[in-house]
């Protein structure tokens, strides 16, 4: 696997000016304030690390965001590109390709029995907007449940069903869309003492919303499988089965959010696979070619996709299935099975970060709770073990995240680039970062958490 590679990493500062003037001049930046952000100038990438044009390299604990599954500038996927680029560099999507249909296979392939079919979108937003859109029609039915502490993507019914405080500013805008609470054992809403009574009482809750929204007027339940930026919630043993159960028994379709863990992120091709349960629609991006050219998707169940052998779907994009995308997606499959992926991810993540992290916990008064699986974890922060108060208010920001600001900081100055949400920090690196940069980072983490405690 990847090790760091500094080798070659040259100082460039008129570069690194004149990257950041063009960037400032005319790039208008997603979630942000523009003129309270400086975002840093990036010259290349190799493996599990980054670096500037300042010749400072940085370990990658987010995998960019969440989608770098194979890390920067893997080979295979940047030949299949080229390779593809040289041959059909593109082709509509109303006509039949050889690598699309390829990747399609091969994604029906690691998708249940009974799943055959693959929508392709642009990522995970629209493939979230469209596995909405094939429910209702398929059910007759518009109104959709979904968590809150979610996030299912920035178009319009996407950020309608995200749980977390992006939707506020976008509100209203799908009015089908009602929320409830998922299981979290840590703060549960619940009041739960086991996981077990975590979950009968999050499946009675979730029955109750149902029946007091109207079994008749629900479409559509969507998931995250494990949820990601808003916590790193793995779901407690028989909820899901239970909310499958509870889609059979209302006639609703259990769409599965697996655009941040499927692809081997927590060590299955599909996380749900992890969770003895078969959803309808199963929604993907980001893991799928690690990001290298835009892709998401949607795998449909037979019954769902038989439903439009004769009714035409209302639904499509310019670059649905994009040849350039769909290579290193076939590629993505090559690499997974020669390279031992998805066994290496479940090993990591028991053998070296579990451990590591329950021993981190331990050791710092700031850390209140650690969990996940495969290379996906959380650590989440706290004023009090005891009261459980977050290190930072919810949805803080200026002085009132400085806390949370400082250990980040403590951990880029170390050389690591971390993935920092509200109080917690994630564990999300490359899944092919070699064993000795994981726990280099993991040290890093260790570090910067002594400025969390200094915090208390």
């Amino acid at each position: 696997m990847t090790d760091t590679l500094t080798t070659g990493i040259r100082t460039d500062l008129d570069q690194d000016a004149r990257v950041r003037a063009a960037d400032r001049g005319h790039v208008f930046h997603s979630w942000s304030a523009q003129a309270l952000i400086d975002p840093l100038p990036v010259a290349g990438g190799s493996g599990a690390t980054f670096w500037d044009y300042a010749g400072n390299s940085y370990l990658d604990f987010s995998s960019q965001l969440v989608n770098l599954n194979l890390g920067h500038q893997h080979p295979d996927l940047v030949a299949a590109i080229q390779e593809q680029a040289g041959r059909l560099a593109t082709i509509q999507p109303s006509m039949a390709n050889d690598t699309r249909g390829e990747l399609a296979r091969l994604i029906a392939d690691v998708a249940p029995d009974g799943f055959e079919k693959v929508f392709f979108t642009n990522g995970g937003a629209d493939a979230n907007e469209n596995a909405v859109r094939m429910a209702r029609l398929v059910t007759g039915k518009r109104k959709v449940l979904s968590m809150y502490r979610s996030y299912h993507g920035n178009t319009s019914t996407a950020i309608t069903l995200t749980g977390d405080p992006r939707r506020w500013a976008n509100e209203p805008a799908d009015g089908s869309v009602a929320h409830f609470f998922g299981p979290y054992a840590y703060r549960s809403p619940f009041h739960s003492s086991s996981p077990e009574e975590e979950t009968a009482r999050a499946l009675e809750h979730l029955e109750q919303t149902i029946i007091l929204e109207g079994a008749s007027t629900i479409g559509a339940i969507i998931l995250e499988t494990v949820v990601g930026t808003n916590g790193v919630l793995v779901p407690p043993p028989g909820y899901l089965p239970g909310v499958r159960a509870l889609c059979d028994k209302y006639g609703i379709v259990y769409i599965a959010d697996e655009v941040m863990v499927g692809f081997g992120r927590i060590g299955e091709w599909f996380a749900f696979q992890a969770f003895d349960v078969v959803p309808d629609l199963i929604t993907f991006a980001k893991g799928v070619n690690s990001g290298y050219v835009p892709l998401g998707g949607i795998v449909i169940s037979d019954r769902i996709a038989a439903h439009f052998d004769t009714v035409a779907f209302p639904g499509g994009l310019t670059y649905s299935g994009h040849p350039l995308a769909c290579a290193p997606g076939i590629a993505t499959f090559e690499v997974f099975r020669r390279d031992g992926i998805l066994e290496r991810v479940r090993d990591l993540g028991a053998r070296v970060v579990e451990p590591r992290l329950q021993t981190l916990a331990a050791r710092h008064a700031s850390v209140g709770d650690v969990r996940g699986r495969g290379l996906f974890w959380a650590i989440e922060l706290v004023r009090d073990r005891e009261t459980r108060e977050p290190l930072v208010p919810f949805n803080a920001s200026g002085a009132d995240a400085a806390p949370m600001a400082a250990v980040a900081a403590a951990c880029k100055k170390a050389g690591l680039w971390p993935f920092t949400h509200f109080n917690r920090v994630h564990v999300a690196p490359p899944l092919v970062i070699s064993e000795d940069d994981l726990v280099r980072g993991l040290d890093i983490l260790d570090a910067a958490l002594d400025v969390a405690d200094a915090a208390l």
